[in-house]
């Protein structure tokens, strides 16, 4: 028999296919998951840094497989896949994305690549600071330095793409619970019985599209705050998330030479 925990819940697992089916639905979670005895649990109960070191493990193999399966499946295609981390990555997992040659999956964190003749999109991963204490969150003046460099020697922004991780302060695209940090972990507070919903992105990402004028933003970070809007000529898209339900959500976006010809958001 089998123990495994799952969202605080302790599940006994007494067959093969019963695992299978929990091994499975963690993947498609998002999760990774360790199978150990009770005594290596109990070594691991007392050693944080082991812990984030399997963690770090399983994240770069789990990395590697999805690159795998993109050169797999995009095979023959005229398809590319960009991909950045996020706020919650550490660097080391993501060093993983320059030590192998993709034909198919293109690093682009922190510098400016061609998606056509005309476009062009520059990324940011990191974050400002936030209540979980991720590993890639930056004071503003840092974001705001991350972001000159970034854009460096582009001069047209007409066919420029934002793909910034965090949102825009007070954009609407960065509304969420307000959290007592006070608490482990953060709690939201609540006044006259409802939520205190208030905007936590980034100002420096706001200046940086104020200034530039993008053609598009990309950004996610603020699960709850699933929405688009224009920042002057801008047009940003957060299609927010749900994946720890297992759902993905997404957009597609078709552009033209200095205009948007169409959008839609996705959910599967």
């Amino acid at each position: 028999q089998k123990r495994a925990t799952v969202h605080g819940q302790v599940m006994k697992l007494t067959s093969e296919e019963e695992v299978e089916a929990l091994i499975k639905n963690l993947e498609l979670l998002g999760y990774y998951y360790i199978d150990i005895t009770e005594e290596e649990f109990e070594i691991l109960r007392q050693d944080e840094n082991r812990v984030n070191e399997i963690f770090h493990e399983k994240a770069r193999h789990r990395l590697k497989e999805w690159i795998d399966l993109a050169d797999e499946r995009l095979q023959g295609t005229n398809t590319e896949i960009y991909i950045s981390g996020g706020n919650d990555d550490a660097e080391e997992i993501l060093d993983i994305l320059g030590e192998y040659t993709s034909e198919y999956v293109i690093p682009c964190e922190g510098r400016a690549v061609q998606l056509d003749e005309i476009h062009t999109m520059v990324s940011l991963g990191i974050s400002n600071p936030t209540p979980w204490d991720t590993p890639r969150e930056y004071p503003e003046e840092v974001i705001a330095e991350r972001i000159e460099q970034t854009v460096d020697g582009i001069e047209d922004f007409s066919n420029v793409v934002f793909n910034f991780h965090v949102p825009p302060y007070n954009y609407g695209l960065d509304l969420c619970p307000e959290l007592d940090t006070s608490t482990d972990p953060p709690t939201p507070v609540s006044k006259g019985g409802q939520q205190i919903i208030k905007p936590v992105g980034s100002k420096a990402v706001a200046e940086a599209i104020e200034r530039y004028q993008p053609l598009l933003v990309l950004c996610g970070h603020i699960h709850e705050s699933k929405a688009t809007v224009r920042i002057g000529r801008s047009f940003a898209i957060n299609p927010g998330s749900e994946y720890g339900e297992g759902i993905l959500h997404g957009a597609i976006v078709n552009l033209g030479d200095g205009e948007i010809v169409s959008w839609q958001m996705t959910s599967g």
